[in-house]
């Protein structure tokens, strides 16, 4: 009796496991049922919620469902990566990531609330290089004629950032670093506050990737006086590269992916990957990039895992070097 007893009970323990399979493979088979939410660890305005948006809008159609952005700014992105490091991992919920959050902060970081392996790779999407961009009222038409005017008056120019630690504070310590100047550095939370302070003349200059600013310099209230990338970038053809401004070592490049909580089935990450591919090798897509200073630049987990692996070894030594820390 006791031997029916217990065969049994393992009989139904082994159904419900099965049926609990079954479910799983069913709910994965059925991906996506429902909206899709891409959660942006920054305010809206800058580049990585422009690509976010674009990437949702041009994805629902392709994946059947919709696809909306949540922006959750602050804490250098460990607000936006906490919520979907926490949230069910059913593909639902995704971290559209910016890389100076990824592979900056966690190196000035004291007391995580994420770690790289809490997230697995979906794909990249966009990436873009900093600009450096000077409000108008600066005498400075020239990175050299900026370097200048630092040096002459120290402490005097004070450069916005989405945040310390982020890729823009980086980038502006590479500047002070090899050009032997000092400014002072005033974090924000996301480009888009930075930018409006930078608008409204509270700061004198940030560094940044092109989307946000470009109906501003076109406008003539933002003057841009270098790329940060190896290529000039072809909507700001007359706009030399750092290197070309005799300053080769402050390159920076910044790219716009998306990653799924660690857990999520793989059958889920592949259909998400797919249509990705499909979005962004779009045509459309990769002239809407263009125009706003960026490029589509489609890389599949794989690949995209060893590029998030390599810029967190570079940036390890940069951020050493500038002496960056947390707040």
């Amino acid at each position: 009796m006791v031997f029916q007893r217990r065969s049994l009970v393992a009989a139904l323990a082994l159904g419900s496991l099965s049926v609990f399979a079954a479910g799983s493979a069913s709910a994965q088979g059925n991906y996506p049922n429902r909206t899709i939410t891409f959660v942006v660890p920054a305010a809206a305005g800058g580049t990585t919620d422009l690509a976010g948006r674009m990437a949702a809008q041009a994805l629902g159609p392709v994946i059947g469902q919709s696809v909306v952005v949540d922006n959750k700014g602050g804490g250098n992105g460990a607000i936006a990566a906490t919520f979907v490091k926490r949230a069910e991992p059913d593909g639902y919920n995704l971290l559209m990531q910016y890389s100076g959050y990824h592979v900056i902060t966690p190196h000035i970081t004291k007391a995580p609330q994420w770690e790289q392996k809490d997230f697995q790779p979906v794909g990249n999407i966009m990436s873009a290089p900093q600009i450096i961009v000077v409000r108008d009222s600066v005498p400075a038409k020239t990175l050299q004629e900026l370097v200048a005017y630092a040096k002459a008056n120290p402490g005097k120019l004070n450069y916005a950032s989405s945040g310390n630690g982020s890729l823009q504070h980086v980038t502006g310590a590479m500047l002070e670093q090899q050009a032997g100047i000092k400014m002072v550095h005033v974090p924000y939370k996301g480009t888009g506050p930075a930018l409006q302070d930078l608008l409204g003349g509270q700061v004198d200059l940030t560094f940044g990737t092109a989307p946000p600013f470009m109906p501003h310099i076109q406008s003539g209230k933002l003057r841009v006086l270098a790329v940060t990338g190896k290529e000039r970038l072809p909507s700001l053809p007359n706009v030399p590269t750092t290197a070309e401004a005799g300053f080769a070592g402050v390159n920076a490049t910044s790219w716009f992916g998306l990653f799924a909580p660690a857990a999520v089935p793989k059958a889920v990450v592949d259909k998400l990957t797919a249509d990705l591919k499909k979005v962004v090798e779009d045509p459309a897509f990769r002239k809407k990039a263009e125009e706003q200073g960026a490029t589509a630049d489609y890389q599949n987990p794989q690949q995209f895992g060893e590029r998030v692996k390599a810029d967190y070894a570079n940036w390890a030594t940069v951020v050493k070097s500038a002496k960056i820390e947390a707040d």
